[in-house]
């Protein structure tokens, strides 16, 4: 059996948990204008129009293009587009 003071750091960690997923709830948080426009991208990948992230790091592997795990994805479209 659990002592008091193992059922009071739990029960503060379990407070702990719920605050910070209460507070990274980021996308609710954001300017309408930038939340358009993450669903109109999303919808691109979505429909095929757009690659994924996976996909324009794959193709930048195979052009050799160093750093790109610390790209997005519009830094690895410039940088695809550079090296070709």
């Amino acid at each position: 059996m659990a002592t008091e003071r193992q059922r009071n750091a739990a029960r503060k960690n379990v407070k702990k948990a719920q605050a910070g997923a209460r507070s990274k709830q980021t996308l609710k948080h954001l300017p309408k204008a930038t939340k358009s426009a993450l669903g109109k991208e999303a919808n691109k990948v979505r429909t095929g129009q757009a690659e994924t992230r996976g996909e324009l790091e794959a193709k930048a592997r195979r052009l050799g293009i160093s750093g790109r795990s610390r790209m997005g994805k519009d830094e690895l479209r410039r940088a695809i587009a550079r090296a070709r």
